[in-house]
């Protein structure tokens, strides 16, 4: 086996002056872990150097970048159109409940209305008057609303699209901006269509919907209109996931990824992604790893670095709804109960409140799984220009354990998605 192992290293790395180990299995903690979007042209300098120190300090600049990365979303609509709803909605929250903004009353205020999303202060949803509430001209609108401060922009009808709609998505055109027409309240469309006739099939509706939005905004200049069916109660259904897709098409990549986090968990396509994302953050993570003292923990062969797991930990189970708070939001929301919820969740991190103590208990009780994922990954290299990096036994245990972390809380979350939505968690 360790014959095996150690044919798997490159040319370039028998004949490089690094310290050498005869087992094939520590080879692997040997090697700093260092993914293929790790190419600023800084930390590879600082990389081929062998600066360990000046590589983690640059790592956690962009960390601290990535997480303080700003997204403000317009959303626009007459009163009534179910705007309010979509903004608690896309905040994973139930109307009418604490912090929900305001829905089922008549639309009096001229001024635009701030919601912060719970799992990110950094992600500002603004619920605007529609423009015919303010009576205003449409380049008035946008100068009163501060347009230039959204970095998108979604407009919303409940039964048609209208001139005023249409001649602000021009006006938002003008700026470089990009919007998007939502069709709100369509599960009701669905249910009086069914309560005339029984036999109404819900794809028929949808078209016929889809079809009178698309053929009104075509007679109001836009030549290939995108409308989206959304129900602000039911956002995994219809077609609020093709809007995320969209989303994920069109926005730059920082607010992407963080508006990505911060997503309801509509769909386990999503929840894939989310893990996908917050994966991409461990090996930055490990990078930081090295240049800080770590801990010892019972039953691993090497010290880890508690403060980036600890924190690890605590960004994904808010990422992946699963703090708390968030379980409850989404109990409010699905109407599946929370003990029913809860009855999915295995991994010790989810459903509870985080702490040191509970990371080194969680640690020390899975130290054997992590140290098999070490063996089983065997020797692993990531040349960046050809250069590969030692670093520190406990930079590559933290580099397990993040995984592991995230691998479980992942699964955690499909579970409960799908509990949520009324799907079998069974295997």
């Amino acid at each position: 086996m360790a014959e095996k192992g150690i044919s798997l290293i490159p040319y370039y790395y028998q004949h490089y002056d690094w310290p050498r180990v005869t087992d094939y299995k520590y080879i692997f903690l040997l090697f700093l872990f260092i993914s293929f979007f790790l190419y600023e042209e800084g930390i590879k300098t600082a990389l081929q150097n062998r600066d360990l120190a000046q590589a983690a300090e640059m790592a956690q600049k962009y960390l601290d970048k990535s997480y303080n990365v700003r997204v403000n979303i317009g959303i626009t609509g007459e009163s009534g159109s179910g705007k309010s709803t979509l903004v608690n909605a896309l905040r994973g929250i139930k109307n009418k409940t604490e912090g929900a903004a305001k829905t089922g009353v008549n639309e009096t205020t001229t001024e635009r209305t701030e919601y912060p999303h719970p799992k990110n202060n950094n992600i500002r949803i603004w619920d605007l008057p529609g423009i015919g509430t303010v009576k205003f001209t449409a380049d008035k609108y946008i100068k009163k609303m501060e347009f230039e401060k959204y970095d998108f922009f979604i407009i919303v009808s409940n039964d048609r699209f209208r001139e005023n709609d249409a001649k602000l998505a021009k006006e938002i055109q003008k700026m470089n901006k990009k919007f998007y027409f939502v069709r709100a309240k369509i599960d009701q469309n669905i249910t009086s269509a069914k309560e005339e006739d029984p036999n109404t099939k819900e794809e028929d509706v949808l078209k016929e919907v889809r079809d009178n939005c698309t053929e009104e905004l075509k007679k109001l200049g836009f030549e290939s209109p995108k409308v989206f069916l959304v129900s602000g109660f039911r956002l995994p259904l219809y077609e609020f996931n093709d809007l995320w897709k969209t989303l994920d098409v069109e926005l730059p990549k920082h607010q992407r990824d963080v508006l990505l986090l911060a997503l309801p968990n509509i769909s386990l396509d999503v929840i894939e992604q989310k893990k996908q994302t917050l994966a991409s953050r461990i090996t930055w993570l490990t990078v930081t790893s090295v240049a800080v003292a770590a801990v010892p923990i019972t039953g691993l062969s090497c010290a880890v670095d508690i403060k980036i797991i600890l924190g690890f930990a605590i960004y994904c189970v808010v990422s992946l709804g699963l703090t708390p708070d968030l379980l409850q939001k989404l109990s409010d929301v699905s109407g599946v109960s929370l003990e029913d919820l809860k009855v999915e969740i295995k991994s010790p991190l989810a459903g509870a409140e985080i702490t040191k103590d509970l990371i080194i208990k969680f640690l020390s009780s899975s130290a054997t799984v992590i140290t098999e994922i070490a063996i089983e990954e065997g020797l692993r290299f990531v040349p960046i220009i050809g250069t590969l990096v030692a670093m520190s036994l406990s930079g590559v245990t933290t580099y397990n354990a993040l995984n592991y972390i995230l691998n479980s809380l992942t699964e955690d979350a499909q579970r409960v998605c799908k509990r949520s939505v009324g799907l079998s968690t069974s295997v």
